[in-house]
């Protein structure tokens, strides 16, 4: 039997319970063959990802050394955002984290999902994994007109979690950033996105393997009340 209900925990999506940086790399990849441009390595795709689709393309146009365009910008945009909407082969989930939810769940946590991700394709991906039904709530990088590291996307999740306290949990800087701007705690996955080292994100825990996730936030609910 459930526990009865408690706070939420919210999660990013890309680097923290997916690592989805292999469709994004081959998707940003055909862009740039489509515009004459020579590919980037997985490596740098990986170090792309984390701000949304458009700072992803910019990035794809600096790495291709083009000077901006209006008109090819737009066109690389849209092109990246159709490929990206079925981008789901080569995405897996992270050792432990379908567990590590089902254990959460189990405990009592309202989950939810704030990604900078667009919400079609978060959908897709989280489908085709078979994670999408395992979540209360999914907030996008285009269901609001911001995006993090504003914290309204976060406070938008909480809203529609109908929880009064929760636990975000991500990858990266702009993860630490939004839990930060939101006073909400923030658990670190240390093995995904993140481009600075460890102990320069702001974070109240830190983990590597997802089956340390549960008593993490056991931890934290218990230190926050």
């Amino acid at each position: 039997m459930k526990a009865a209900p408690r706070g939420a925990v919210i999660f990013d999506l890309d680097g923290t319970l997916i690592d989805s940086a292999p469709d994004i790399h081959a998707a940003g990849n055909v862009v740039l063959a489509e515009e004459g441009c020579a590919p980037i390595d997985l490596a740098t795709a990986r170090g792309f990802v984390g701000n949304g689709v458009h700072a992803f393309v910019e990035r794809l146009r600096g790495a291709a050394g083009l000077a901006p365009d209006p008109v090819r910008d737009a066109r690389m945009l849209a092109r990246f955002e159709e490929l990206y909407r079925s981008a789901v082969d080569l995405t897996t989930i992270y050792p432990g984290a379908v567990e590590a939810l089902e254990a959460l769940r189990e405990a009592g946590w309202r989950l939810g999902l704030c990604t900078n991700k667009p919400e079609a394709p978060a959908r897709a991906v989280m489908a085709h994994l078979g994670l999408l039904g395992r979540f209360d709530t999914l907030i996008g990088g285009d269901s609001l007109s911001t995006r993090k590291p504003d914290p309204a996307p976060l406070h938008a999740c909480l809203r529609a979690l109908g929880a009064r306290d929760a636990i975000y949990v991500g990858d990266s800087e702009v993860d630490s950033e939004t839990a930060t701007a939101a006073c909400v705690p923030f658990a670190l996955f240390t093995e995904g996105y993140r481009k600075r080292a460890v102990d320069e994100l702001a974070h109240a825990a830190r983990f590597d393997r997802h089956a340390h996730l549960p008593g993490i936030i056991e931890r934290l609910s218990r230190s926050a009340g």
